[in-house]
């Protein structure tokens, strides 16, 4: 039974500090400052602690939501820590990026109410796991072997939560990481502004405590095949987690122009390689006029870097309305707020060239408007037949991203679909192939780093019943 304290009936969250727009527009530090610990108490006490727990069912890591709210709401907050820790590797992470408001703060009770809103958990997440951080000064105690090996392929959400969950039954794991950095997505492709890389660093460093070995630049299907993974290094399971690092293009005239960037290519040279440092000696385009193509959170991210790189006007382009955006609500009034102006119901077909140079020099857009919902739900953009161009001198395209195929060519057995994407069976994520399981972005396509945390965690319990006989 919860111990009693005055609740808190406030209908709004506490807000979260954030450095003022007009500044962090030109610097990379990042916006949300966080809770401080009396914000976080107080916050905490406006959950209810309901019986039925409906924002642990849409987790999808399954935290116990009610139970670390309320030791945060007591002041516990290393309990609270403990807590979270018993379903989530990554909680300093999935504080920040989680799309908590589609998900568990989307059923909280209060948020039902007319007029409040429902608990910040993903704030008070952070808060807690910036605490534990802070302040812990024990050692972490590895777990007793249980004599089994296994690989886990990438290192990025779903790789580490694999890893993590193994590691603490005490599995001998393995996380192979084909760049130099150990993190994925969140070390490439999520700005410093909204996940500083030291936080990523801190959670990697955790997982190390507890026995995992990372090993860099180790590119499977080319330095290792999972073939050899299985007979020469005797691993009893391989986890796939190697995310969908492909990037998608629009197919208009015009791509092959000098300026012209993928997302990907962008985000990884401003975030893993540090181009917007002084000291850096990785290239990348400062443009004055950068439009951005896409509604979702990596073209948001793409967006504030461009800005952060010294833009002076960057774009949106995205086909639909403002109501059909994808991105993080949260994010988009980022976007907004720090000036990026968003060019909706606008189609680019043409990327136009300046002769001399061959750089990107216009974008000529077609207006659309919205007809009848297609299959996702969201009301199908329909072309006009009205024309304009906007003047750029860079364009990155964020429109999505798919798995590489180098896994599949080099993997006997191994199903995919027409996506390239991974067939697995189930929540499980068994593949086609005997001890080879699957998830995350590899399987799914692009998605959250909180589904692709679930489904290593899926996985992981998967692996641990087949290598253990639990089945």
């Amino acid at each position: 039974m919860y111990k009693e304290y005055k609740p808190n009936m406030a209908p709004k969250k506490n807000p979260m500090p954030s450095q003022d727009p007009k500044v962090r527009a030109h610097n990379f530090k990042e916006v949300a400052e966080g809770y401080t610990a009396e914000m976080a108490i107080d916050e905490a006490k406006r959950c209810l602690g309901c019986p039925n727990k409906p924002c642990v069912a849409h987790c999808p890591v399954n935290i116990n939501i009610p139970d670390f709210v309320h030791e945060v709401a007591l002041g516990n907050f290393e309990k609270a820590y403990e807590i979270i820790s018993e379903s989530s590797s990554l909680p300093a992470v999935c504080g920040r990026v989680c799309p908590q408001e589609t998900q568990c703060e989307m059923k909280c009770t209060r948020g039902l109410r007319p007029g409040s809103e429902p608990v910040a958990i993903g704030r008070l997440e952070r808060f807690v796991a910036d605490w534990h951080n802070a302040n812990f000064k024990g050692e972490i105690k590895k777990p007793t072997p249980n004599g089994h090996k296994v690989a886990v392929i990438g290192s990025g959400p779903s790789g580490l939560t694999c890893a993590g969950d193994l590691a603490k039954k005490g599995y001998d794991v393995t996380v192979f990481e084909a760049l130099h950095l150990a993190g994925g997505v969140l070390v490439y492709g999520i700005p410093e502004f909204r996940l500083p890389k030291s936080i990523v660093q801190k959670e990697v460093d955790g997982l190390k405590a507890l026995g995992v070995k990372v090993e860099t630049n180790m590119v499977i299907g080319r330095v290792i095949t999972i073939d050899e993974l299985l007979k020469e290094y005797h691993f009893e399971a391989v986890f796939i987690g190697s995310g969908a690092g492909l990037p998608r293009f629009l197919g208009i005239p015009g791509e092959n122009l000098k300026g012209v960037y993928s997302a990907n290519e962008y985000l990884t040279r401003t975030n893993l390689m540090k181009a917007y440092r002084d000291d850096s000696d990785t290239p990348i385009e400062h443009a004055k006029n950068v439009a951005v193509v896409g509604g979702g959170n990596v073209a948001m991210d793409a967006a504030r870097c461009a800005l952060r790189l010294g833009a002076e006007h960057v774009y949106i382009v995205y086909r639909r309305s403002l109501e059909e955006l994808p991105a993080r609500k949260e994010e988009v009034e980022h976007a907004m707020e720090e000036g990026v102006d968003f060019q909706l119901l606008n189609n680019p077909v043409e990327l136009i060239g300046d002769k001399e140079t061959g750089l990107v020099a216009k974008m000529k857009v077609e207006k659309m408007e919205l007809g009848e919902p297609d299959a996702s739900g969201r009301r199908r953009p329909v072309g006009t037949g009205e024309y304009r161009e906007i003047e750029v001198d860079c364009v990155i395209d964020a429109i999505g991203t798919t798995p590489n195929p180098l896994i599949k060519h080099t993997t006997e057995g191994l199903e995919t679909n027409s996506h390239g994407c991974i067939i697995t069976k189930g929540e499980s994520g068994l593949t086609s192939r005997d001890h080879v399981y699957a998830g995350g972005d590899a399987v799914t396509g692009a998605a959250t780093v909180i589904l692709a945390m679930g489904a290593g965690k899926h996985a992981a319990k998967a692996i641990d019943e087949e290598l253990m006989g639990n089945k």
